[in-house]
């Protein structure tokens, strides 16, 4: 069992109160590590940590070359120590270890090595004389103090996420991960460290959410909050930061619907929906989680999708042959043995799984049939391996289903006839719409949700905006003491 500490102005650090928790593997559910239990101090200590290396212009105002350089370093970093930083995080979140070794971390480093690059190619608008007497022109300026909040479903994943473009962008930081999986960013800060980030620029502090998460709030030195994670959290986080009218980036629940069309290869949609709903455990906001199939379709699409989920290995995330791991948590667990359960009351039936697995957190992959549209499980976001299908008769139906929800954050479109699957896709009121594929992602696009799913874009230079101020710089190009259009106020010579 290893003992961690805090990483606050370069420096490694109990928390203030000298408490710390247990961190836990969800496969063996035994304490794996120590970490230290942050309050508002240490948090404040942070924050004043960040605001002071951003004043200084220590990263800020260095060229984005010096920038780039840094995050390159960082990436080849990240990349040689992969397969560690990959298990580790297998073993702390219950992920396994070919999806953490194969997708997850190959996609951090490059995450790091876009936003390297993005650095270099941020700049304003070149502008005209549109007031006739003088030259505009647009500068984008790094925000300040971000403090970022990231959760338990991909720990350094969406850390990169944030971290990356909020650096390029040149911004201080102070990360807190999620209490159940902090210990890949307290790694990677040791990382950042060697790659040349300047103390206090990248801080991680860990505690409580909801006290660290208050001082983030209401900190008048934090400039801008980034927070994925539950819309209920990003709600609080609204109100608590409403009254020194901070920036927000919020990245919050789905629902995501498959919409499987009438001509659509029903083996490649049930393959994909099984993998769409079940991936990571179904811990993941783009997880698939209804299946809308034509009714003269709908038995044999279930029947496919119960094969498949029939297949899938669950044991220990560490064993390369595994296919799904334990939830994150015994509270995760309970969350959707309980969502299931509610399901059934509501009067939806178990085609597959639907029960618990020990030891560890494990929760079998799960469809459920007959379900109704205003029921609980087909309407609310339950984080965990159950896919529910439902039936319609017109695409039109279909689509008002899919978007009969209060989220708007991912969805998919199958089908063969690509004019029918864009027609689709328009109406779908999602921040991503898949055709013929569910989950694949690319730095060079955006990531982000329409309603209850929340506001900003992670990914692509649109994320790397997210993190700066713009500002308007006007220069006179007349020389005159009174300007041509003072006339408004002397009037008219």
């Amino acid at each position: 069992m290893k003992n961690y500490k805090m990483f606050v102005d370069g420096k490694w650090v109990d928390s203030a109160s000298k408490e710390t928790f247990d961190v836990l593997n969800p496969y063996t559910e035994k304490v794996i590590a120590k970490v230290p239990s942050g309050n508002s101090e240490d948090a404040k200590k942070a924050i004043k940590a960040a605001r002071k290396s951003f004043d200084s212009g220590v990263w800020s105002r260095i060229t984005p070359s010096q920038r780039q350089a840094v995050l390159l370093k960082l990436a080849d970093l990240v990349e040689k120590n992969l397969k560690r930083l990959a298990r580790l995080e297998s073993e702390n979140q219950g992920k396994t270890i070919k999806y953490a070794t194969e997708s997850d971390f190959p996609f951090i480093v490059d995450t790091f090595r876009f936003f390297a690059g993005a650095a270099r190619i941020l700049d304003g608008i070149s502008a005209q004389e549109y007031a006739g007497s003088g030259t505009s022109f647009i500068r984008r300026e790094p925000i300040g103090v971000v403090a970022s909040i990231i959760p338990w479903n991909y720990p350094l994943y969406i850390a990169a996420w944030q971290l990356a473009p909020a650096l390029a962008a040149g911004n201080s930081v102070v990360a807190k991960p999620a209490s159940y999986t902090p210990l890949t960013l307290l790694e990677f800060a040791k990382l950042a460290k060697e790659a040349g980030i300047p103390d206090g620029v990248l801080n991680v502090i860990t505690g409580s959410g909801p006290v660290l998460g208050k001082e983030f709030c209401t900190n008048s030195d934090v400039d801008m909050i980034s927070f994925t994670g539950d819309t209920s959290t990003g709600r609080i986080i609204m109100e608590q930061a409403s009254d020194s009218v901070k920036k927000l980036h919020l990245e919050l629940g789905g629902k995501a619907p498959a919409v499987i069309l009438e001509d659509a290869d029903l083996e490649a949609a049930a393959e994909g929906c099984a993998v769409g709903a079940f991936w990571n455990s179904g811990q993941d906001c783009t997880a698939i989680t209804r299946a809308l199939v034509h009714e003269s379709q709908y038995k044999k699409f279930v029947d496919m999708v119960v094969k498949i989920a029939k297949k899938f290995r669950m044991g220990d995330q560490l064993n390369k042959n595994t296919d799904m791991g334990p939830l994150v948590s015994k509270k995760q667990q309970e969350r959707v043995k309980n969502y299931v359960a509610i399901g059934i009351q509501q009067g939806a039936k178990i085609a597959y799984g639907g029960k618990t697995k020990s030891p560890g957190f494990f929760f079998e992959p799960t469809v459920l049939t007959d379900v109704k549209q205003n029921s609980r499980v087909c309407q609310e976001e339950i984080f965990g391996p159950v896919l529910i299908v439902q039936k319609y008769k017109k695409i039109d139906e279909a689509v008002k289903m899919a978007n009969d929800v209060e989220y708007g954050l991912a969805s998919s479109v199958w089908g063969t006839n690509i004019k029918d699957c864009m027609l689709v896709a328009n109406k779908l009121k999602f921040g991503t719409v898949w055709i013929n594929e569910h989950g694949a992602l690319t730095n060079e696009m955006p990531h982000g949700g329409y309603k209850k799913s929340g506001f900003g874009k992670d990914m692509s230079l649109l994320s790397l905006e997210e993190y700066t101020n713009v500002k308007h710089v006007y220069i006179d190009e007349t020389g005159l003491a009174r300007k041509p259009w003072h006339y408004v106020v002397y009037g008219k010579p």
